[in-house]
């Protein structure tokens, strides 16, 4: 698989990681740069949309 960094990851911070599995077609893989048993959630591309989707609008608190 190739890994893909979210755009919004800075340099050293922990970051999360996009791929997709050609022998899991249509399969979303999800790990976490700082995660040290580098566990992999898998979702569908359905699934992962709906996730971005509700991301970008749940308004941010920090």
């Amino acid at each position: 698989m190739t890994w893909q960094k979210s755009s919004y990851c800075g340099e050293g911070e922990s970051c999360l990681h996009v791929a997709t599995d050609a022998a899991l077609t249509p399969t979303i893989q999800l790990t976490e740069s700082a995660d040290p048993t580098q566990a992999i959630l898998s979702t569908t591309p359905h699934a992962f949309t709906s996730l971005l989707r509700t991301l970008k609008e749940t308004p941010s608190r920090g």
